[in-house]
């Protein structure tokens, strides 16, 4: 039988006012600040199902934003976080698209600064929790709930059991772990939620495993 924590039933630590429509949102914004690895000048945001007919008065539209501003879900800065926005120079851009998508709460983030730029599918499933399932065109299943290490890397063989050895080198648990690649030989890339968070040094030690090409991680 599985039990819930008492968090699981009366709801996350957050700014109202819906823990799918507003701690869920700030979650994916979230997630996708730390894949990109810095604060975004620019977003645009497609809005799918519930959160395409509802963002403005659940709050769906400041969430994501202050997701991207590095805002948690409880930051009391949140209901203004479309004024933060404009403040930092950060432009966000929502779309309602009524394309159909597998849940009712998916947004499809576009966000970028200078020349670089990422593409994220994120849905909140509930309670404040989420998933990304896209991330550049690879199809994955990060739950955004436990430190994370994503790694592109070349589609060769051993690039797997060298990032493998360095964890296990330093004690690093593995909870789950996926392998995409869009083709044989290509770029692919390894999804691994661990127990805890994988510092930098270790990260820098990944870095220079053999066919790395780029990792990004997610912390707890």
């Amino acid at each position: 039988m599985k039990y819930n924590s008492v968090f699981d039933i009366i709801g996350p630590v957050m700014i109202g006012p819906s823990s799918s429509h507003t701690a869920g949102a700030a979650r994916i914004g979230l997630a996708a600040r730390n894949l990109f690895g810095k604060e975004p000048t620019w977003a645009r945001i497609h809005l799918y199902g519930s959160f395409a007919k509802t963002y403005k008065g659940h709050g769906t539209d400041f969430a994501l934003a202050g997701g991207l501003l590095g805002f948690k879900p409880d930051d009391p800065r949140m209901s203004k976080a479309l004024d933060v926005a404009e403040e930092r120079g950060l432009k966000v851009e929502f779309i309602e698209d009524s394309a159909k998508t597998e849940h009712p709460n998916t947004a499809r983030l576009i966000i970028g600064k200078d020349e670089e730029s990422m593409e994220l599918v994120g849905i909140s499933i509930g309670g404040g929790k989420v998933e990304v399932t896209e991330l550049n065109g690879f199809e994955l299943r990060l739950s955004g709930n436990h430190p994370a290490i994503l790694i592109m890397h070349n589609d060769r063989f051993g690039a797997i059991a060298s990032v493998t050895k360095i964890l296990a080198k330093h004690e690093i648990n593995i909870g789950h772990m996926e392998v995409n690649r869009k083709d044989v030989g290509k770029e692919a890339l390894m999804v691994i939620e661990v127990d805890q968070n994988v510092e930098d040094d270790i990260l820098k030690e990944l870095e220079n495993a053999d066919h790395i090409i780029r990792i990004s991680k997610i912390v707890s």
